[in-house]
């Protein structure tokens, strides 16, 4: 019988004490004296945001299925268990074995979103892990990054010993065998890092050099040894039917997690090209599962799971051409079963309303719009592909179907934004309203129409067209915001909208961690060193922090966030190809400035790149 890491009195203590037991239903249980490899698999966040990632799922599922590997999850601990960790010098550990993180031979950390960085850091420090990787000893785990902030690695490259850029099915087998076949050679870590490096899509930091120009930019970038490739080239799977890891079993979490649900993946990589959106340039091309696995995954994940609720993921959910089946398909199996559909990344239309109408309580549930800007010039530079026709008639479409509530999602400090773009925003808003009155008879209306308007603000992500465009410094976003407020309590139907926005210096510091180098691990070290953690969480993210770490390490912000780029400068991470290519993303940041829109890749091939990986959506109906 296991034996838990924490005494029952600390578990009494701490809130949610389920988060730290492991045992699930699905969660895998193995030998490890019957194992080579064990794989911590952690999400550096808490247990309810981590146990909802996909790619942790997957991953875990798939190092599992080898007989060789013991894959354990691993989260962060919330701060009043972090505090009594450190008390009581208690080692963080993996929830299968509840064992000690640092006796395994890898610890993988996915990186989802920037302000992870310093629980990053947590981690590595309650696993009694050297914080940079240049101080790690022989028997301490190797600490690999993968997810999308991986794209750009440098502002924690120091932290860790490699990366995997791209998807994971592709080449973990062959790291796993060169890892075993270094032990059995009797190598060193040394010796396996530089046979790492020779696998495509991993990157090994210590193998690189940087120097830099007196203004601060990058002057060069190179490998520090022969053999060493100069390039790290994303991997992906092109057929993700015939080579996707479908997950049968979910692991159920005991207490409820943020996605409380079966999540059904059913295409990667989006068709649509909005020049702000790094998701949908670096998981080019698009590909689509094969329906009828879908229909089956769907089956055996309710049946093995219990959930009442399945979700089906994509970026943009709506191009995804057999929706119609599925869907269709999931309402007339599990009718009566109770269960929920849940269909994000949605384009309002007909056929979506209905679904709708089907899978979801009207009285309840509002409706969400992404139109990003607020006037058709704005959404042209960010090449959105939404008219403020369209908009206006799926929300007429939305109110004639039941719903009165509506949720507008826009982006403040875009490229080329004006302050008649801002007051668009509220317009749209206005106009929005008023469909609600012009298109619902008096007698049908359920109560007054609700239109909840959410602002966040532009943050430039490297391997999309925006990398070279220049941030606002934090009173401008402030500015922004109140523009837009004033404009909404100008309008006849001001009590009808909502507005909210999201605080501008998390922004900045987003900002700065997306497009930071190398020598913004400092900043974070020393922020963290200051009790910097859980960042993403406002009720414990601390700005002042921050700003003494970047005062006290002589660290410019503007140099990172101010300032537009020149097409000409070596970007901190340009040495990874991403599949699509610089010469298409220069292309595409003058159409931006140009306000030109660029069509949609089922519409015409516009050249990214991205078909050198022989499938997807770049080759629909050529075979």
């Amino acid at each position: 019988m296991r034996k838990l890491a924490l005494s029952d009195e600390i578990l009494m203590k701490v809130d949610k004490a389920a988060r730290y037991i492991g045992g699930e239903v699905n969660s895998v249980m193995k030998d490890k004296n019957d194992v080579d490899i064990r794989f911590a698999m952690c999400f550096p966040d808490v247990y309810e945001i981590g146990m909802s990632n996909l790619g942790m799922m997957i991953l875990y599922n798939m190092f599992n299925e080898r007989e060789d590997v013991w894959c354990e999850r691993v989260f962060s601990p919330w701060m009043d268990l972090d505090k009594i960790m450190r008390e009581e010098h208690i080692p963080l550990f993996a929830l299968e074995s509840q064992e000690p993180v640092k006796e395994f031979d890898f610890l993988g950390i996915t990186l989802g979103y920037e302000m992870c960085y310093t629980n990053v850091l947590q981690v590595l420090d309650l696993s009694h892990v050297s914080l940079l990787a240049k101080d790690r000893k022989e028997d301490d785990p190797i600490v690999i990054g993968g997810g999308a902030c991986a794209y750009n690695p440098e502002p924690i490259a120091e932290f860790f010993d490699m990366f995997y850029i791209g998807e994971g099915e592709t080449v973990y087998d062959a790291l796993f065998d060169a890892y075993k076949a270094n032990k059995a050679a009797g190598g060193s870590r040394a010796d396996f890092l530089f046979a790492a490096s020779q696998i495509p899509g991993i990157y090994v930091p210590s193998l690189y050099n940087v120097t830099y120009k007196e203004d601060g930019t990058i002057a060069s970038f190179a490998p520090a040894k022969e053999g060493v490739p100069e390039k790290v080239c994303k991997q992906l799977i092109t057929d993700v039917t015939k080579d996707y890891r479908a997950i049968k079993a979910p692991v159920v979490p005991f207490i409820k997690a943020t996605q409380d649900r079966v999540t059904l993946e059913i295409q990667r990589g989006c068709i649509r090209g909005c020049r702000f959106c790094q998701a949908g340039m670096i998981y080019r091309p698009t590909r689509e599962r094969n329906v009828e696995d879908l229909k089956a995954s769907a089956r055996e994940m309710l049946q093995n799971t219990g959930h009442e609720e399945i979700s089906l993921s994509s970026l943009s959910s709506s191009d995804y051409s057999e929706l119609k089946e599925l869907v269709n398909f999931l309402i007339e199996e599990f009718h009566g079963n109770a269960v929920n559909i849940s269909l994000p990344s949605l384009r309002i239309d007909a056929f979506a309303l209905d679904v709708m109408s089907k899978v979801q309580d009207v009285k309840k549930s509002s409706l969400t719009f992404a139109p990003e800007a607020g006037s058709q010039r704005l959404r042209n530079v960010i090449n959105k592909g939404l008219t403020e026709e369209v908009i206006l008639h799926g929300a007429g479409e939305a109110f004639k179907g039941g719903w009165n509530q509506v949720k507008l999602y826009f982006m403040l400090g875009l490229p080329t934004e004006t302050e008649e773009d801002m007051k668009g925003i509220a317009h749209l808003a206005q106009k929005i309203a008023e469909t609600y009155y012009e298109e619902v008879p008096k007698e049908q209306r359920k109560g007054k129409v609700q239109v909840n308007v959410s602002t966040s603000f532009f943050v430039p992500k490297p391997f999309t067209p925006f990398q070279w465009a220049g941030m606002y410094r934090e009173e401008d976003f402030v500015e922004k915001a109140k523009v837009v407020k004033n404009e909404i309590r100008a309008q006849v139907n001001q009590r009808s909208i909502r507005y909210s926005w999201h605080e501008p210096d998390v922004t900045i510091l987003e900002g700065f961690l997306a497009r930071g180098d190398r020598r913004c691990a400092q900043v974070i070290l020393n922020a963290y060193e200051k009790g910097a953690i859980y960042d993403a969480w406002s009720e414990s993210f601390d700005y002042h922090i921050w700003k003494e770490a970047f005062a006290e390490t002589n660290t410019d912000i503007d140099f990172y966030t101010l300032r537009e780029r020149s097409t000409e400068e070596i970007l901190p991470w340009d040495f990874i190809d991403a599949g699509v290519t610089k010469k298409f993303l220069i292309h595409e940041w003058e159409q931006a400035k140009k306000e030109t829109v660029t069509p949609n890749c089922r519409q015409k091939c516009s050249g990214c790149g991205a078909m050198r990986y022989g499938g997807g959506v770049c080759y629909e109906g050529k075979n």
